[in-house]
């Protein structure tokens, strides 16, 4: 029998359970330290927006093309085993990261494919862990804890890197910071092998649970609602980080940036993991969802440090609100759908698909703007019509139905 974490509720801590929150805690602190710099570090070596969109539009078209990939091996391996092989290449990635230096931004591609590749067999591993070890009881409580941990590492990453780097000349911070972040994936790494071996047996039916959008009302609405989250994701993931740092010409701007959200973000993963049940479940998403997109319309026309502080509050209450019942919404989906428990790795795949669907149109959006249109006007008016995906997302979890007997609504 495993303790019984308290923090959010009667929730049954396992050992695996307990390494599993460990390493989600490493990993959102490695990329709280470092990714958001990454992006700056790139952008003053290039001063290119369409250089930027490259470099992510190359991680969001390998994460997928990762995820059919890492299913397979999932099903074929085991999904530890595939866990471990994402970690590793996240350290590889700042490895690389380190080695190019100053001449990073000439390997652009690269460098997206290898976080694209990590992304995808981490997420798709963390994701399968994660519906393994929760049930429909617990999974507000998991997901809520897991965003707390990322919020404490949202809070000490960008506030400590920012803090580094403006100490350091010229690329010495930025060096130090990612070379943390290696050490941090090089730790997740050697934990991942004090979890059980997990290994999965079956056929691998990716098409056909691609097709299940055809019998599966909900799994289609889950499904397109992904796609819209990641229309919004695509290119707020990094421009936001973009504008503050040339609001202000600081990574210790962009630190307190990153620590006011992270802050706010902690006490509302909280709040959102103890008060919103299963019933308020589409009204905190409804309420999410306009929160997000109010908080656009504060900043696409004369952008101002103070307006981004701002919106870094309102986003920070709002992704709780939306995104701990949407996260347990989708995996209630999947596990009263067809052959869920043979099929989990297929149907978090065809997710992550969708997801990452939306991410390539909106970053190609975006190159369409910055190459044909003056970023200065264009961009403000995409962030407007790209803002909107996350209140969209209602549109659909409003028709989602689940039998009486599933015990999920």
């Amino acid at each position: 029998m495993g303790k019984k974490l308290r923090i959010l509720g009667e929730v049954e801590l396992t050992k695996d359970l307990s390494l599993l929150l460990i390493i989600g805690g490493l990993y959102s602190l490695s990329v709280a330290l470092s990714n958001t710099f990454v992006n700056i570090y790139l952008w003053k070596q290039t001063g290119d927006y369409t250089d930027l969109a490259l470099y992510n539009l190359s991680i969001v078209v390998l994460q997928p093309l990762t995820f059919i990939l890492a299913g397979r091996w999932a099903k074929k391996i085991d999904r530890v085993v595939v866990l471990r092989i994402g970690v590793s290449f996240l350290a590889i990635f700042y490895l690389t990261v380190l080695i190019t230096g100053k001449n990073a931004a000439a390997y652009l591609l690269l460098l997206g494919a290898l976080l694209g590749i990590g992304y995808g067999f981490y997420w798709l591993a963390f994701n399968v862990l994660t519906f393994e070890i929760t049930e429909p009881e617990t999974r507000d409580f998991f997901n809520g804890f897991l965003g707390i941990l990322s919020s404490i590492g949202g809070m000490i990453g960008p506030f400590s890197a920012g803090f580094i780097i403006t100490r350091f000349t010229k690329f010495t911070g930025y060096s130090i910071v990612f070379g943390l972040s290696l050490s941090l994936f090089a730790l997740a790494v050697f934990l991942s092998f004090s979890l059980k071996p997990r290994p999965a047996k079956g056929k691998y039916c990716f098409k056909r649970i691609l097709e299940e959008r055809k019998h599966n009302n909900n799994w289609r609405l889950i499904t397109n609602a992904h796609f819209f989250q990641g229309l919004r994701e695509g290119t707020f993931l990094f421009m936001i980080t973009v504008f503050v740092y040339i609001s202000t010409g600081s990574e210790m701007a962009l630190g307190t940036f990153g620590l006011i959200n992270s802050g706010i973000s902690f006490i509302a993963y909280y709040f959102a993991s103890r008060l919103i049940k299963k019933r308020h479940r589409k009204k905190a998403i409804l309420i999410g969802g306009i929160i997000l997109y109010c908080a656009v319309l504060l900043i696409v026309w004369e952008i101002s440090f103070v307006k981004l502080l701002i919106y870094a509050g309102m986003i920070a209450i709002a992704y709780p609100l939306l995104l701990v019942p949407y996260i347990s919404t989708t995996y209630d989906v999947i596990g009263t759908g067809w052959k869920a428990a043979e099929m989990r790795i297929e149907y978090i795949v065809v997710r992550e698909i969708f997801l990452n669907i939306g991410r390539i149109v909106s970053i190609l959006i975006f190159l369409v703007t910055v190459t044909w249109f003056n970023a200065e006007k264009g961009i403000p008016i995409l962030l407007l019509f790209l803002g909107a995906g996350h209140s969209v997302i209602y549109l659909f979890i409003r028709k989602i139905r689940f039998p009486v007997t599933s015990g999920v609504e």
